[in-house]
């Protein structure tokens, strides 16, 4: 369990510096390989709810001509930035473990580089609960591949620990009701600006709960890495790889 001592902020406090950083958020972070979703996702699904939202980078690929997706997050100003990305969305306040929607209402639930700050055996239940009977929970995350060694550096010198970990469907506390998941894994690059890649460490959580003058040291620890290695830029942008591990679980 994460300590939550004024050295060490708990996940609530991680999770709530989300709010400062929303605009930071939707403008740095990656989105989502499209192709991923036509795994995650059944066809047929007509009902989906995006859980952990945020400013939208999943919800807009959930999007679809005969598909009705609904946005919860427990964050205003990043529902509020979901919207203006977002046209056309039902947003919703709310959590994983407690969501504001009726019994057996959607026909899949989405969760997306959000999963590792809810309480799992309650946010079971309550996913369970809105659930179709044979609908689908798909967890997705983007990670840092640090088996590349700049990136591995990049990572060290942000004080982050979110680089990519093979993970089994298990690992992920899913359970009853839910049958056994499967995994899928896609490598991918995003290309970012300079700038853009000094905003993505500013929307970090582990960033933005730091103090100023070790959030300054973090950002000259990350000039110093992107000048050893000039190679990475190349017409004006930097590519930075990226794992993505998606895991659909099914409701029995």
């Amino acid at each position: 369990m994460v300590s939550d001592t004024p050295h060490t902020p708990g996940k609530q406090e991680h999770a709530r510096s989300f709010d400062a950083a929303a605009h930071v958020y939707e403008e740095s972070r990656p989105g989502y390989p499209p192709e991923i979703v036509d795994w995650l996702v059944p066809a047929d699904a007509r009902r989906v709810l995006d859980v952990g939202a945020g400013t939208g980078k999943f919800t807009r690929l959930l999007q679809g001509e005969d598909r009705e997706v609904i946005a919860v997050d427990p964050s205003a100003q990043m529902l509020e930035v979901l919207r203006d990305k977002v046209p056309g969305i039902e947003t919703l306040l709310g959590t994983a473990e407690r969501l504001p929607l009726p019994d057996e209402s959607v026909d899949a639930v989405t969760v997306a580089q959000a999963w590792h700050w809810v309480d799992s055996a309650r946010a079971v239940r309550e996913v369970a609960r809105v659930l179709k009977p044979g609908g689908v929970l798909g967890l997705i995350w983007n990670s840092r591949d640090e088996r590349v060694d700049w990136v591995r550096e990049f990572g060290a010198a942000m004080d982050s620990n979110d680089a990519f970990v093979a993970k089994t469907a298990e690992d992920n506390g899913v359970g009853a009701p839910f049958e056994p998941g499967d995994v899928a894994e896609l490598d991918w690059v995003q290309r970012i600006s300079r700038v853009g890649l000094l905003a993505l460490v500013r929307s970090r959580s582990h960033f933005l709960v730091k103090d100023p003058d070790a959030q300054a040291r973090v950002l000259r620890d990350v000039e110093a890495v992107l000048a050893r290695h000039p190679e990475i830029e190349k017409d004006g942008a930097i590519g930075l790889p990226y794992v993505t591990q998606a895991f659909r679980y099914r409701r029995g």
